[in-house]
């Protein structure tokens, strides 16, 4: 049942009263019949244009409302480009931790660095310490080592100016010292005992000998007071050193000469003390070596291959004790040493 037209439906028996029949203003009439105009075009509700969370309609939907797609950004809608200046930041730290520890071990090596090369500096001063007090002890020991008493290398450096001397009816020993001669040749030292009797019967030839090699030499001077003589030859032979202090008393020595005529014998002893001579004329040294008429002018030789007196005399009936004269004393009297 159609309601009329301006009304509303009604009803009978039972129902309610019917309403007014009065028609409503509100309605308007239906168009007449012919061609629509253009439905408008349909804006999708959201932002609108110009403001700054716009964004555009889908573009593959229907015009209308339709799925949003949601703009790029994170799960909760923001725009990605927000994060990137706090991951900026957070690596700017990052890097400034990293440098800051970076410089502090740095700045710790450099400290280790130094406290090492101080260590190394003291160690250093420490070895040079160590290595100078090796050195003179080297040095001291060298000293030692050269004053070693060695009758052989004392014999063998010796020997070769040592001589017998062979004076008219006697011999003895003489020995070359200190350097060559106005002529080139050797100045000797000897006993005045050895020569006395060439000497007083007014000669001054006497010979040298060794082997069966023989050389002439001339007496020079003679000091009877000491029983010293100068003796000088043509002949070229090295002279030995002289000490230039006096032995102690229990000082390794070699006495070398020809006793009883027998060239190049070397005997050894220590000097026992230093006496007055029995003419009272100066001091003698005392010494064990033993000795024998021909040793008489012989060097006698100390550790250091140096002359320290000249032997001139043994006790009678008695075994080791030798006496010689200084040879600071010959040495004084002969400027020839």
């Amino acid at each position: 049942m159609n309601p009329p037209s301006g009304g509303y439906p009604t009803t009978t028996a039972g129902g309610y009263p019917p309403a007014p029949t009065t028609p409503r203003a509100t309605w308007s009439p239906a168009p007449e019949a012919g061609p629509r105009a253009p439905a408008p075009a349909y804006a999708p509700p959201g932002p609108r244009p110009g403001d700054a969370n716009a964004w555009p309609a889908n573009p593959t939907g229907p015009a209308g409302p339709g799925p949003v797609v949601p703009p790029p950004g994170d799960a909760t809608g923001r725009p990605r480009s927000g994060w990137l200046p706090r991951a900026a930041l957070l690596l700017a730290l990052l890097l400034v931790l990293v440098s800051g520890v970076q410089a502090y071990q740095i700045h710790l090596l450099n400290g280790r660095l130094a406290d090492t090369g101080r260590s190394l500096s003291a160690g250093q001063g420490d070895d040079d310490v160590r290595l100078d007090g090796l050195e003179q002890r080297a040095d001291e020991l060298e000293k030692q080592a050269g004053t070693v008493f060695d009758p052989e290398s004392i014999a063998a450096a010796v020997l070769p100016s040592v001589f017998r001397v062979k004076a008219g009816q006697f011999t003895g020993t003489a020995f070359a010292v200190g350097k060559p001669n106005s002529e080139g040749g050797a100045n000797l030292f000897t006993n005045y005992h050895v020569i006395e009797s060439v000497w007083d019967s007014g000669g001054r030839q006497i010979f040298l000998e060794r082997s069966d090699q023989r050389f002439p030499a001339t007496i020079v001077k003679v000091d009877e007071e000491n029983d010293i003589a100068h003796l000088r030859t043509a002949a070229k032979f090295s002279g030995l050193v002289t000490a230039p202090t006096p032995v102690r008393s229990g000082q390794q020595i070699v006495v070398v000469g020809a006793p009883l005529g027998l060239t190049d014998s070397v005997t050894t002893g220590v000097v026992s003390a230093f006496r007055k001579a029995e003419n009272g004329s100066g001091d003698v040294i005392q010494f064990d070596a033993p000795i024998n008429p021909g040793n008489s002018g012989g060097p006698v030789i100390n550790g250091a291959k140096q002359v320290v007196g000249i032997a001139t005399a043994k006790a009678r009936d008695a075994e080791g004790i030798g006496l010689a004269v200084p040879i600071k004393t010959a040495c004084d009297g002969f400027d020839i040493c």
